[in-house]
């Protein structure tokens, strides 16, 4: 039996658990506004999660405005509580006038994946990266956001490669993600200065955050796949079979 079958089988009782009726020790969600975009939008947080908690994740379903696929994705997990053991905190885009206007950047044109203080530099065109690091209201507010609640992983959805990013350090839970999703584990070259994953991951090392890349088109079984591994990746690390080693 092989090291992930074994895994498997260790996890099996938690796989089982995300597709279960919420507990009745589940806490209501509370929907939480935590900034405001450049013209005004507000930026939603929905946390929802069990009273004995020991694993928090936060999904962002969308950071550019023309890639809404992870944004289907978020809508869809706030309707369902998170396993036990598990707190989720959603977001479903950081950039609604993005959103509204079908734009990579914000209203000021500004990517805000490339806005982050880590690595950031000045770059131009459809990367632009605005005056400087935390310019922009939004990428403000996921900045605020994280250091306040200091997740233990992090999901960032995005668009169209089909595939998780393999990120600095220990990839051990974004080969999990890569496996139950169904999309392969690469390393997307290059630097992306001024990302928010790259910002998190040297900011927070203790934490894990990485990328994942859906395909140009996301059918409605791939975003229920999505739901689905993102509720079975938490009810694994809140396991104790599994958890210590996915956040170590």
């Amino acid at each position: 039996m092989s090291r992930w079958q074994r895994l498997r089988w260790a996890a099996a009782p938690a796989l089982l658990a995300c597709l279960h009726l919420p507990s009745a020790e589940a806490a209501a969600d509370e929907r939480s506004v935590i900034g405001h975009s450049v013209q005004g939008r507000p930026i939603v947080t929905i946390r929802s999660g069990s009273a004995d908690a020991v694993v928090t994740m936060l999904v962002v379903g969308g950071i550019h405005g023309n890639e809404s696929a992870g944004v289907r994705i978020a809508r869809r997990l706030v309707a369902q509580e998170p396993p036990r053991g598990a707190e989720l905190l959603v977001v479903p885009t950081i950039n609604p006038d993005g959103v509204a206007a079908r734009t990579r950047g914000n209203a000021h044109g500004v990517d805000l994946n490339r806005n982050f203080p880590f690595d950031w530099r000045p770059l131009s065109g459809g990367e632009y990266s605005g005056p400087g690091p935390l310019s922009e209201p939004e990428s403000r507010a996921a900045h605020r956001l994280i250091l306040r609640t200091k997740p233990d992983v992090t999901i960032w959805f995005h668009q169209p490669f089909g595939l998780v990013d393999r990120p600095e350090g220990n990839p051990f839970i974004a080969r999990r993600f890569s496996e139950l999703i169904g999309l392969p584990l690469v390393r997307l070259p290059g630097r992306y200065p001024g990302s928010a994953a790259r910002w998190q991951n040297h900011r927070l090392p203790r934490a894990t955050a990485f990328v994942v890349e859906l395909p140009r088109r996301v059918s409605n079984a791939l975003v229920l796949r999505g739901v689905v591994a993102v509720r079975a990746l938490a009810a694994e690390l809140a396991s104790p079979e599994v958890g210590a080693r996915g956040r170590a």
